[in-house]
């Protein structure tokens, strides 16, 4: 492989530049399912009126996958407010604009949210009685069919020169509760260790949305139990800390 540089770095891919093109190469060990899966979700939120980068093809590179698209030249929503923290609260109200119009969007072939929750809440390191309560108040939430990104935050933004936003990483992808994508971006804040920021980000999606905050709250012990069966054992310790943080009714 010899392309123009490393884009990023991540446990288990490596994103490479290749002049217009992004190379997204998977280590050998990286399921093929997964990866055809993440190419088809991507392909079907092409179909929607979002601005994201459009896949080219799929292939092996040396032995190893690869999905190749766009190359979005621009720079992070969150390298702009690591570099700007006075325009916070203005990079915010764009970050909830754009997720609001995700949730606007359908996409009915998508996985749906509850059955790939149910899924992970089953495989989750929890007691019998808490992988009951979890499932049981999952099943009790309204069901709904609105794109759910599954890793909204702002290091998945790329803000082009002319100031276009572009929304990367659709490999978590599903269509369901809007409620329980905005309980994940939450977490993924509170992960990082920004709670204040966290707290803002509810109320001003909430704000927007006229969404109860308490309605919110429900999702979090549903969707950090389900995030909790992937990732770093000190996310996974911190994630199982919220799965009781509210009382089940």
């Amino acid at each position: 492989m010899n392309f123009d540089r490393v884009i990023a770095v991540r446990n288990n891919k490596t994103v490479y530049r290749d002049g217009e093109l992004a190379v997204k190469v998977f280590n050998e060990d990286y399921k093929k399912a997964d990866i055809l899966n993440e190419a088809l979700n991507q392909a079907r939120i092409e179909e929607t009126a979002l601005n994201i980068p459009t896949i080219h093809e799929v292939k092996k590179i040396e032995g190893k996958w690869a999905i190749v698209s766009d190359f979005i030249k621009g720079k992070t929503l969150a390298q702009l407010m690591d570099a700007a923290p006075e325009k916070e609260d203005e990079y915010l109200e764009l970050f909830v604009d754009l997720q609001m119009k995700v949730h606007s969007m359908t996409s009915p072939l998508l996985t749906k949210l509850k059955d790939k929750m149910n899924r992970k809440i089953s495989e989750a390191d929890l007691d019998a009685t808490t992988r009951y309560e979890l499932h049981t108040r999952l099943e009790g939430m309204p069901k709904h069919n609105k794109v759910c990104h599954g890793d909204f935050n702002p290091s998945n933004i790329i803000i082009t020169e002319d100031g276009t936003p572009y929304i990367l990483d659709w490999s978590h992808v599903t269509q369901g509760n809007a409620s329980a994508d905005v309980a994940r971006t939450y977490l993924l804040f509170c992960l990082e260790g920004k709670k204040e920021l966290a707290e803002k980000y509810m109320n001003l999606f909430c704000k927007k949305s006229d969404t109860a905050k308490q309605y919110i709250q429900k999702w979090l012990p549903i969707v950090a139990a389900s995030q909790s069966v992937k990732g770093k054992p000190e996310e996974r310790e911190f994630l199982l800390k919220w799965v009781d943080v509210v009382d089940y009714e």
